[in-house]
């Protein structure tokens, strides 16, 4: 038995001998080929090919970061948290506390191929800094910033250096940290505190929608002066703790600056000089230029990096010296953005969080410090701020909201932080102390914003300066109320001020529309006629006319705002896009044209936000109508890369759109029409050619649609159903008004509901929504379908004038309220879409029509029926999807639809 057992030791000891050889040998030789085959785990660091581990890291990281930035994003906080967050939770505070996490997932080993992915990240996000910093911003409004600007830094620099005095004595006693004077130490804190994030400033801008306010130019100005002298205060600072003595680090700043002068003076003509030649200003940046700028990017943080200044200034000055003109550093940035904000950066931030132990905020006295450093932080900018915007004569609020805003610390504040903690300035319970400091002012920001500057207050501000209010909010020119529905204004229905939502794949519907208000012809008097000259044979050139006043059309350009950083600066460019957008300009030139006074503004904004800048523009324009065309696809954002036809029900469905409209007319502050165009109405939408079943040489790319005529016939009919209520009154005017064109008929059927109708309907247009704003008025609407709709269609007929009564049909049908829609649809099929080569027709119907019965939808079932009879109502749904060869304009009235 004792032979059996030494034997069995002997071979089980000679097994582990040979197999721990073999891994020996393996491990000294080439690694494994077969990968997890071979028994090889996936995350195992193999300095050879370190990518296996770099991926799971950085999918981790990734992961985590869009999980955590969802459910912040609700409550307004930028990216910049949850990454924060994100490498915190990742680091020795709350994961790595877990047994092996670090060693599996953030080995040591695998840390420097890590670092330089996010240095290179950091490297570039510095470029876009500079790209995103418009000089011209600060020199246009210099006075402000410079008054802004210096007390928002100088006010939290001293009370930094004054804080840094406890710090420096309690913390700096670290063996991680480098010997360094107090004047260094005092130098980096104050810069630390006083230094404002200017990316994550102009995100919260175009968030709240206040880049255009008072406020919003004020920050940004100061801000762009904040950033660039917080830059060079750090690179004054690295400078002094990278290099022992006073003359080498003096040397280092000479050579920094002339570094900066060569950029300037040498390379930046010679830079622009060779976009102008390529056209990449003109029509944006090639791909050439696009590698020369990434070079230049390196080039300069390298050279920045070997004379002692960390590299990330080399390619924030390349940003500073790249133009604006011709929207190149918004192209630039469109190249880049995704690849750094996506991927490199947030492992930079992870990188930070797994620096941040919040096990070390572990006594009272560095709790003090935390509060001390907040306190230091939050009251050093708001108090200069608030001033210094005070003596600008801004107002209290105002200035409280700009140094609210400059206290924002952001992603900057944490790069300022790693480059003191790697050059050993800060101990990392100090750098945790900081890191807490940042996220507190940043998470802090957007909520004390919209409490201190709501919307309604910044309307009421803007009526206030214009004098239109008093500062208890009351009109300083009250109207009389009782003026607004008299009868003798029904005659004197004119539309003067009129907003268009302005849509490139609507261009055809909306030229069609505009050309009905602006082809009014307007004969010169007997004394205004062109007089010749008896002795000679020259004739005067004829005067000419114009209206005494003309229709005034503001055309409202949308674009999507998003969270990336080339959005954003198209914000802060919006003037310059509204005076060059070719959409605009093409709209502002047909409009002259017709006789029509025209203007045009290009806004970006959130996709769920494009309904409360309609609104918003309307009131500012005071506006008396508002034209929104239904897109060609159906969706809000303009998609060339869909040039034919789709189907009526991808055209209706899409939600976004039906949403969009839905908050236009729930919160519409005067009359609005949604205009549905079609090939009749001048929207032409071509078909894919067929592929012939015969053998061909012609293709379909070879395929050339002939030309098309010229309209010779301008006229245009118009059909207008009658029932009643104030959306009827309203469009029944409108109608009118449209008739003064001569090129204009107009077929008005007023649709008299008689009783007798037995049949049950199961819900009526009235309660498609009970729950939405608007069935209150659909209510109040129902009780006025009585004498004033009848009264009103008598005047009008009755006062028409005899140059229009040739061209104006009234007709009477009666109808129940079950056949009101299928009638009045039959009719329209029979009046408009029989001249196939006039200028197309229109169906003009009213919105709202509680009475009439709606589609039944069950909680399961989706019906594109429903959501436009929700969206139009009935009768709007019944023309655009009953294949009627016309426009369909459907028309919601604002107040009672009889007064304008």
């Amino acid at each position: 038995m004792a032979s059996i057992t030494a034997t069995v030791t002997t071979t089980l000891l000679s097994t582990i001998t040979t197999t721990a050889a073999h891994a020996a040998t393996t491990t000294a030789g080439p690694p494994p080929q077969g990968g997890i085959l071979e028994g090889v785990l996936p995350n195992t660091y193999i300095a050879s090919n370190p990518i296996q581990l770099f991926i799971i890291q950085a999918g981790i990281i990734i992961i985590l970061c869009r999980l955590l930035h969802y459910p912040l994003s609700f409550f307004g906080q930028p990216r910049v948290i949850a990454e924060v967050i994100g490498g915190i939770l990742l680091g020795p505070s709350v994961l790595a506390r877990i047994p092996g996490f670090k060693n599996a997932i953030f080995p040591a080993e695998s840390m420097p191929v890590l670092n330089n992915a996010a240095n290179l990240g950091l490297i570039l996000f510095l470029f876009l800094i500079g790209l995103e910093v418009d000089i011209r911003m600060f020199t246009s409004n210099w006075r402000v910033a410079l008054s802004v600007g210096l007390a928002g830094m100088l006010l939290p620099f001293g009370l930094g250096c004054a804080i840094a005095w406890g710090l420096y004595n309690q913390f700096h006693d670290d063996g991680n940290t480098v010997e360094i004077n107090f004047g260094v130490y005092a130098l980096f804190i104050g810069t630390a505190l006083a230094i404002t994030a200017f990316p994550v400033l102009c995100r919260i801008l175009s968030e709240l929608n206040m880049l255009g306010t008072p406020v919003g130019v004020t920050v940004l100005a100061a801000g762009v002066g904040n950033d660039v002298v917080g830059w060079i205060l750090l690179a004054l600072c690295v400078a002094l703790v990278n290099n022992g003595s006073g003359l080498t680090a003096l040397w280092v700043l000479l050579v920094a600056v002339g570094w900066v002068l060569f950029l300037v003076f040498a390379i930046r003509p010679v830079f622009h000089w060779a976009l102008r030649k390529t056209g990449s200003i003109q029509n944006g940046p090639t791909q050439g230029m696009i590698a020369v700028t990434v070079l230049l990017v390196l080039t300069s943080s390298w050279f920045t990096s070997i004379i002692g200044v960390h590299a990330i200034f080399g390619a924030f000055l390349v940003g500073l010296i790249c133009p604006h003109d011709g929207g190149f550093a918004i192209h630039v940035t469109e190249k880049i953005e995704d690849l750094v904000t996506v991927l490199l950066l947030p492992l930079y931030f992870a990188l930070s969080g797994l620096s941040t132990d919040l096990g070390l905020l572990n006594d009272g006295i560095t709790w003090g410090y935390v509060v001390g450093v907040i306190v230091v932080a939050f009251s050093g900018k708001i108090i200069g701020g608030t001033l210094a915007a005070k003596a600008m004569k801004l107002v209290w609020r105002e200035s409280f909201s700009i140094g609210v805003l400059m206290s924002c610390k952001g992603l900057v504040e944490l790069i300022v932080l790693n480059i003191g903690l790697q050059a050993r300035i800060l101990s990392q319970k100090t750098f945790t102390i900081f890191v807490v400091m940042a996220l507190v002012t940043t998470v802090s920001t957007t909520p004390l914003t919209k409490w201190l500057y709501p919307p309604w207050y910044q309307k009421k501000l803007e009526q206030w300066k214009r004098g239109e209010i008093d500062w208890d909010g009351n009109p300083l020119d009250p109207k009389d109320p009782s003026q607004a529905d008299s009868v003798s204004q029904l005659q004197e229905f004119r539309i003067r001020r009129l907003l268009v939502y302005l849509r490139l794949d609507s261009l055809p519907s909306l030229f069609t529309f505009i050309s009905l208000f602006g082809d009014e012809k307007v004969t010169p008097g007997s004394e205004e006629a062109p007089k010749s000259n008896a002795d000679d044979n020259t004739v005067a050139a004829p005067t000419p006319v114009t209206r005494k006043r003309p229709l005034e059309v503001h055309a409202l350009r949308m674009l999507e705002l998003t969270e990336r950083t080339s959005s954003v600066m198209k914000v802060a460019e919006s003037d310059e896009y509204s005076r060059r957008d070719p959409v605009v300009n093409a709209f502002r030139t047909f409009s002259r044209l017709h006789d029509v006074a025209i203007s045009g503004s290009v806004v970006i904004a959130p996709e769920d936000s494009y309904a409360q800048t309609v609104v918003a523009q309307a009131s500012d324009r005071e506006s008396d109508f508002v034209l929104i065309p239904w897109g060609e696809t159906g969706s809000n954002k303009e998609d060339q890369s869909i040039p034919f036809r789709i189907s009526p029900e991808g055209r209706f469905s899409e939600k976004s759109h039906l949403d969009f409209v839905q908050a236009t007319l729930a919160n519409a502050v005067c009359s609005t029409g949604i205009f549905i165009g079609n090939e009749a109405s001048g929207f032409a939408s071509l078909d894919r050619p067929a592929l012939p079943r015969t053998i061909s040489n012609i293709s379909m790319r070879s395929n050339r649609e002939s030309a098309l005529p010229p309209i010779a016939d301008k006229s245009l009919n118009i059909f207008f159903p009658y029932l009643g209520g104030a959306d009827d009154r309203f469009a029944l005017r409108f109608v009118l008004h449209l008739a003064n064109n001569p090129l204009i008929s107009v077929t008005i059927v007023h649709l008299d509901c008689v009783e007798g109708d037995d049949e049950i309907v199961p819900v009526l247009e009235g309660n498609l929504e009970p729950s939405s704003p608007t069935s209150i008025s659909k209510n109040a609407i129902d009780t006025e379908i009585t004498a004033q709709d009848t009264s009103l269609l008598a005047v009008l007929q009755s006062g028409i004038s005899p140059e229009l009564a040739g061209r104006v049909t009234f007709t009477e049908v009666s109808v129940t309220v079950s056949s009101a829609v299928k009638k009045a649809t039959e009719l329209a099929k029979e009046t408009v879409g029989k001249n196939s080569r006039n200028a197309g027709d229109i169906v003009v119907v009213g919105r709202r029509h509680p009475r009439l019965p709606a589609t039944v939808r069950t909680l399961d079932q989706s019906n594109t029926e429903y959501d436009m009879q929700r969206t139009i109502g009935v009768f709007g749904q019944a023309m655009a999807m009953g294949n009627i060869k016309a426009g369909v304009l459907v028309i919601q009235a604002a107040g009672s639809g009889l007064a304008q």
